[in-house]
């Protein structure tokens, strides 16, 4: 009997705004005004992520090739175990995990923090205590409470109905964002970007390419969220090849938003006096640039697009982080108990562990948004470039399976140089790309409790034989036929 419910019939659109609204969420709201001041002006940060289109971009064509070719949840989990076995593909579905699941409660944590600026009086709550110089309240924590629960039903039904939610969501958080962006180029002027370079925060860089560069720093934080793509492959319906390409466009797409986002709200308003605005800073910058009833609406519009793009992450990373530890449990990687899905093929068990995780979101504090963006980066970064080695390994192995795409050789090794350049600069103190100490810390303490639990599923391996725990990985696809070929 397979271990692959039926497929629901999700969209290749659907696929696409799970994919888009996972990457983009909220960090055009909240976040621009840092990524203007970490990058020394909103010119350097637009540069930022267009250069960023050349390190992300092979990452998308990576999945978009391995994808269709073995469409099983898993993601780069399922290509590392086909390419190199278990134990690598255990270090890359760990470490995807933990992309994941630090997204999850930086979203509960931002969720509560926008709606503190919508309505001042949750800072007069109960204060809890106090953790890493922030107040954690009582009203914060009911607020991420609800909100987890309410994800949570709406996942625990399946994909299709999370991918309803999402569907609606990322079309109006992208209305109010274009719409933003034209209102700002009509109410602005080119000398709001001056000047195009300075070094307001004492960072590590001298000038506008140095000050992009630093964008990359976090990026594949902010346009991660392509990867809930093939965590949900299972479930697709149509062309698998059209929701392959789905996972380039949505990378690349969002690349070209924040790039935009970025120059036109520079354009609206003195990007230096937009680094003090309170946040959500693309909001209250209306205020400032129309008076009366259209800067007011517009307030609203970015609010309310902020808030559905903080959904779609969530929501979208919801659902993923599941199916990838169901995934790693039917293999074995992780104890059998992760592999537990429910009549309707939700994994119901992996769905138990993101919900508390995202409980613990707002309980940590708003202090920790830092260190999460960062761990999570890293992450990433580590599971892309095992997944882009697995295409290089899997083309040499299965040389001649037919592929319902197949990205240029030239870009396949260059997708794995700059992963491999990326990962070991984001631990070097001296390198644009360093994570810092914190995030490393966190890193390794996550790799550590990985580590822990593929122990505790030794007994669970070795009762099960290989070519079993390989069909559980991959249901019907048949990986020893492929080879053969």
């Amino acid at each position: 009997m397979s271990n692959h419910p039926e497929k629901k019939g999700v969209s290749t659109i659907d696929f696409f705004c799970i994919g888009f609204g996972a990457i983009v969420g909220v960090g055009w709201a909240v976040s621009i005004n840092s990524w203007m001041a970490s990058s020394g002006g909103p010119v350097p940060a637009a540069l930022g992520y267009l250069l960023c289109l050349l390190i992300m971009v092979p990452f998308g064509l990576v999945y978009a090739e391995l994808v269709p070719m073995l469409p099983v949840a898993g993601g780069g989990a399922a290509f590392a175990y086909a390419a190199f076995g278990d134990k690598i593909a255990f270090l890359s579905g760990w470490a995807a995990f933990g992309g994941f699941v630090f997204i999850i409660p930086w979203e509960a944590i931002q969720v509560t923090d926008i709606l503190v600026y919508l309505f001042p009086q949750l800072k007069e709550g109960t204060v809890l205590y106090t953790i890493l110089g922030a107040e954690v309240r009582l009203s914060t924590v009911i607020i991420g409470t609800v909100f987890t629960i309410l994800l949570f039903l709406l996942n625990r039904k399946g994909l299709s109905s999370a991918a309803s939610l999402q569907k609606f969501l990322c079309v109006f958080l992208v209305a109010s964002a274009v719409i933003g962006a034209v209102a700002g180029l009509v109410g602005g002027n080119v000398e709001n970007l001056k000047p195009i370079y300075e070094n307001t925060t004492d960072a590590n860089h001298t000038g506008v390419l140095s000050g992009a560069f630093s964008i990359i720093v976090t990026a594949a934080f902010f346009l991660a969220g392509f990867e809930t793509i093939p965590q949900g492959i299972e479930e697709a319906g149509g062309d698998i090849k059209k929701v392959g390409s789905t996972v380039v466009l949505s990378v690349a797409l969002a690349c070209v938003f924040y790039a935009m986002l970025l120059f036109c709200f520079g354009y609206a308003y003195p990007w230096q006096d937009f680094l003090g605005l309170d946040r959500p800073a693309a909001a209250n910058m209306f205020k400032f640039v129309f008076d009366g009833g259209v800067g007011v609406a517009l307030y609203w519009l970015i609010i309310i697009g902020a808030l559905a793009g903080l959904f779609t992450t969530w929501n979208g990373f919801f659902t993923a982080s599941a199916n990838l530890l169901m995934a790693m449990g039917r293999s074995r990687m992780i104890p059998a108990w992760f592999a537990k899905q429910d009549k309707n093929g939700v994994a119901i068990h992996g769905l138990y562990i993101v919900t508390i995780l995202s409980f613990v979101g707002p309980l940590a504090g708003a202090n920790a948004i830092d260190t999460l963006t960062s761990f999570s980066a890293v992450a990433f970064i580590l599971s892309w470039t095992l997944s882009s080695l697995s295409l290089l390994k899997l083309r040499r192995d299965m040389p001649n399976v037919q592929r319902p795409y197949k990205m240029p050789t030239v870009v396949a090794y260059w997708a794995a140089i700059v992963g491999v350049v990326y990962f070991v600069g984001s631990l070097l103190p001296f390198s644009p790309f360093y994570a810092k100490s914190k995030a490393i810390i966190v890193f390794v303490i996550f790799l550590v409790v990985g580590f822990l639990l593929y122990a505790a599923a030794g007994k669970d391996r070795k009762e099960m034989a290989a070519h079993e725990r390989m069909k559980n990985m991959f249901g019907d696809v048949d990986l020893d036929a492929m080879r053969q070929q």
